[in-house]
């Protein structure tokens, strides 16, 4: 019926929905690409994090090629990018423009780049990506080494909401802990001569538990 409609003489057609049109592509900022060109190592096809200061230094190697204010929008754009958070997200250490290691991403900036991004890519979804949020969390905490008073004031966190999430990831990585203390228990009191003829008797994976049992050995 709905085709017979559509071919009537003089029937009027419902626009095509929103979603058949093509999707425009994302425009690059000009001065981004330029970036993409010199330092391909740091702006090209993957992201590292920046060394603090890099603004100021292209904005001495290239006087004339980067107007300042046009900088300065581009590196913004590039900072808040989602390549660019997971770079920080992910513990990549940040980079000068040779692209050598100068140091490492602190631990606020890791930390709100994981939740921005989950931020981002909950509200574009109906699942619910909180636990995933969760252990990226308990892995930069365990990362930074820093128990919970210190990490929280480390990343300057004091809205309830957010203090909540501290609190569920503080959690999982007790349970975690815990969890870790109880196979190292049960290796030792198994009387197996190696780890690969304990994960056997179990039928666990070998190399996840080398790295638990040496996680729980280190702590």
């Amino acid at each position: 019926a709905e085709g017979r409609d559509a071919a009537a003489p003089g029937a009027v057609r419902a626009p095509a929905p929103a979603a058949a049109h093509p999707r425009r592509e994302r425009q690059v900022h000009p001065l981004l690409e330029k970036l993409a060109t010199l330092y391909p190592q740091l702006f090209g096809a993957r992201f590292l994090p920046l060394q603090r200061g890099i603004y100021e230094a292209l904005l001495e190697r290239h006087p004339e090629e980067l107007p300042k204010e046009e900088l300065k929008i581009a590196m913004g754009l590039h900072a808040r990018s989602a390549r660019y958070l997971e770079a920080i997200a992910a513990r990549h250490p940040r980079h000068n423009l040779e692209g050598e290691v100068v140091e490492p991403v602190a631990t606020e900036h890791v930390h709100h780049a994981i939740v921005e991004l989950f931020r981002r890519r909950q509200a574009r979804t109906q699942d619910d990506l909180r636990p995933q949020l969760i252990a990226r969390l308990v892995d930069a905490i365990d990362a930074s080494g820093l128990e919970r008073e210190a990490y929280t004031e480390q990343v300057r966190v004091s809205q309830p909401q957010a203090l909540a999430l501290l609190d569920e990831a503080f959690a999982e990585r007790g349970q975690r802990a815990a969890k870790r203390e109880a196979l190292l228990r049960a290796f030792e009191a198994s009387g197996q001569p190696t780890v690969e003829a304990f994960a056997e008797m179990y039928g666990m994976n070998v190399g996840e538990t080398k790295r638990l049992l040496a996680q729980a050995r280190k702590a």
